[in-house]
């Protein structure tokens, strides 16, 4: 079984090499390269799906029982430091192997049909295994140190991937805000590391939280300082998983291929952030005031998303402050203690978000054959209904992940978030309350994406709802702030250096279509976790629990959740069914059988509607504060650099250029000068001392 476990290194490092060939190929024979499409699509999948099968076969080991597996060798040294790099396998690393491997298999075989004609297939197919690489190696990191190095890779490939299309001014905007946002979490990280570690000179994960807690305890070090280093970490997490108040980013990142959004959204890049909480916890736990900090910053993110998300027309923003909401429910979770619980829904949303978002890719795919590839008409829900009847397995797909993340049994969504629920009841019932109405909410406008996209007459043939779009785009163009205010004539250009493939022909039809086989067989997967996971974390037999559970915990702690009774279950659960069929309701009653005008009641709370319509105005508030703020200081900065420090330099010029003039004039090469001068001189100090 050893050697199973001493070259688990392979998982991170096959994907990598698969990126590294196809980069240099790129850079070395980019035209050849590009040729061979689907021979390089064929070996960056074949690569991932070995590095998957290998992260199953861990997994299973783990399981049945395997202990933690680390390897490790000393990296660098000087004096009493010493740093080691390596790799752990134990539950947790295990489970993260086996979420990530899955989906970056399943959306790189959806990428083949997606991204059939585009001309940066290739260039894609290396980030998408670059992207991989980089969060499989977080995942086994042994400690914070080389955490913070595949930390900082997962955000470059993000960026790489967010801008993948940098010849529109949307994506090149997108890219850039996700990439600044996040150096602003990932500074505070990078101090709450260092904190950590001048604290208790350590980067191991539980034995930093444990001499952490011990000079807490003995009073070696305050509790404010211990709780500003906690809180600087948790800032990492904050921007990558998209809590309030770095979550600007998230919605605008929609502007990447639609691959790269379901990978961002499942199992990379926001599941970053919760799982470095989760391997913080030995930290976090010891710290009160940190953990409230956490659950509330999750708490108000679930609902701070999932109000925004109520009132947004594009089906993939639509997701992306759904994913927001459900990872603030996370946070949320880790926050009140409930370490498994969060990490449970960790794994069931990776599956049904995965597939909400390929499924909305799906449906932009079938739109593209009649409104053309502008993604004001193509991504726009009013353009949209009755496609269930042209792409019924798009359609049955997306449904089954609405339930799922609307938390009906027995689909994934409902076991993971009534865990969650329960948790967060026992510890603060206000925090409870708030997640409960949150989950309402999600019912209502998951379904209403449902009912706008795949049910009713479709409308993507009107010609006054696409001048309607165009005008209101326009309009947006001139006034907004940031990634989204696109000109649409940007949506033409090409890729420079990048040759189109022929098959991209500009044919449109009358009747949207279902997507090719490559594109439906992932959904068709994805759909079976997604119905069938949450299975595995019932209350009454809770096998996630016992194999996931808090590094604090005995393994006997894992089957409380086994203890709670058929009457606390039937209650909580019952609740939070309740709430999601009240939303559900209204959804059917507004979008499906159009017995509630939503227009009437937008204009009977116009305030409410527009702070939702405009995302509660945090774009606005960012852009006054800090980029016109920045833009400001910067401005003061020049004048004082133009004005004061070129103005001593100047002065130092002038006084030399001055003095050097006058002084030639005494080089005359005579001796009897000099020596006058110097006895004019010795007289001056004379006088001057005699007169002081």
């Amino acid at each position: 079984m050893e050697p199973l476990y001493q070259y688990a290194w392979l998982i991170p490092v096959l994907p990598l090499a698969g990126a590294m060939l196809v980069g240099l190929g790129l850079i070395t024979f980019n035209k050849d390269v590009n040729k061979l499409r689907k021979a390089n699509s064929i070996f960056i999948v074949s690569l991932i799906g070995a590095a998957m099968t290998y992260a199953f076969a861990l997994f299973w080991s783990q399981y049945q029982g395997h202990e933690p597996y680390t390897q490790s060798f000393e990296w660098a040294a000087a004096g009493d430091f010493r740093l080691s790099m390596g790799f752990v396998i134990d539950p947790l690393s295990s489970l993260m192997l086996v979420i990530v491997t899955t989906v970056a298999f399943l959306v790189m075989i959806y990428t083949d049909g997606y991204m059939a004609h585009d001309p940066g297939y290739v260039r894609f197919y290396a980030y998408l295994s670059l992207f991989s690489s980089s969060m499989l190696g977080l995942v086994i990191s042994p400690n914070l140190v080389q955490v913070y190095i595949f930390w900082e890779l997962v955000g470059m490939c993000s960026y790489l991937l967010i801008g993948f299309w940098f010849y529109r001014k949307a994506a090149a905007d997108a890219c850039q805000k996700a990439f600044v946002t996040n150096r602003v979490g990932d500074f505070g990280l990078l101090l709450g590391i260092l904190g950590l570690y001048w604290s208790t000179r350590s980067f191991e994960f539980n034995e930093a939280g444990a001499r952490l807690q011990d000079m807490v305890a003995t009073g070696s070090l305050s509790g404010f300082v211990a709780a500003l280093f906690a809180i600087l970490i948790f800032l990492g997490p904050v921007a990558k998983s998209a809590q309030f108040p770095l979550h600007v980013w998230l919605p605008d990142a929609m502007e990447g291929p639609t691959p790269i959004s379901a990978l961002i959204h499942a199992a990379t890049m926001v599941a970053a952030g919760v799982f470095l909480i989760a391997r913080m916890f030995p930290v976090f736990e010891g710290i009160p005031v940190v953990m409230d900090t956490i659950a509330w910053t999750g708490c108000f993110t679930a609902f701070l998303g999932a109000s925004i998300a109520i009132t947004q027309n594009d089906i993939k923003k639509g997701l992306a402050y759904s994913t927001m909401s459900q990872l603030g429910y996370m946070v949320m979770a880790m926050g009140v203690g409930a370490y498994s619980a969060g990490l449970f829904h960790l794994m069931t949303h990776a599956y049904f978000k995965a597939m909400l978002f390929l499924g909305s890719g799906s449906v932009i795919h079938g739109m593209e054959a009649v409104v053309g590839h502008d993604p004001v008409y193509a991504q726009d829900m009013r353009m949209m209904g009755g496609l269930r009847k042209y792409m019924p397995v798009t359609a049955t797909t997306f449904l089954i992940g609405t339930l799922a993340i609307c938390g009906i049994p027995p689909f994934a969504g409902f076991w993971s978030k009534d865990e969650i629920l329960g948790s967060t009841f026992a510890v603060n019932p206000i925090m409870w309350a708030i997640a409960w109405g949150t989950a309402g909410i999600t019912a209502f406008y998951m379904f209403r994406m449902y009912f706008s996209t795949f049910e009713g007459e479709f409308r993507g043939t009107n010609a006054a709802m696409k001048q309607t779009l165009k005008n209101e785009q326009l309009q947006m163009a001139g006034l907004a702030f940031g990634p989204g205010a696109m000109d649409p004539r940007e949506l033409t250009m090409e890729a420079p250096g990048e040759e189109v493939d022929p098959g991209n022909d500009e044919h449109h039809s009358h009747e949207p279509h279902e997507s090719p086989i490559t594109m439906t067989l992932p959904l068709m997967i994805l759909a079976v976790p997604s119905m069938l996971i949450g299975l595995v974390g019932t209350p009454f037999a809770n096998y996630f629990e016992h194999f996931i559970h808090a590094p604090s915990e005995a393994v006997q702690v894992a089957a409380e959740a086994g203890e709670e009774s058929l009457n606390e279950f039937l209650i909580m659960g019952g609740n939070s069914v309740g709430i999601a069929l009240i939303g559900i309701t209204l959804a059917s009653l507004m979008y499906l059988r159009h017995k509630i005008d939503p227009s009437a009641i937008a204009e009977k709370i116009p305030a409410l509607y527009r702070l939702s319509k405009n995302k509660w105005y945090f774009d606005e508030i960012y852009n006054e504060a800090f980029v016109k703020g920045s833009r400001r200081l910067a401005r003061q900065v020049l004048e004082v650099d133009s004005k004061v420090v070129d103005g001593v330099v100047n002065l130092a010029g002038l006084v030399t250029l001055l003095t050097g003039e006058g002084l030639k004039y005494f080089e005359n090469g005579r001796a009897q000068f000099y020596a006058l001068i110097i006895f004019v001189a010795v007289l001056g100090l004379v006088v001057f001392s005699g007169v002081t």
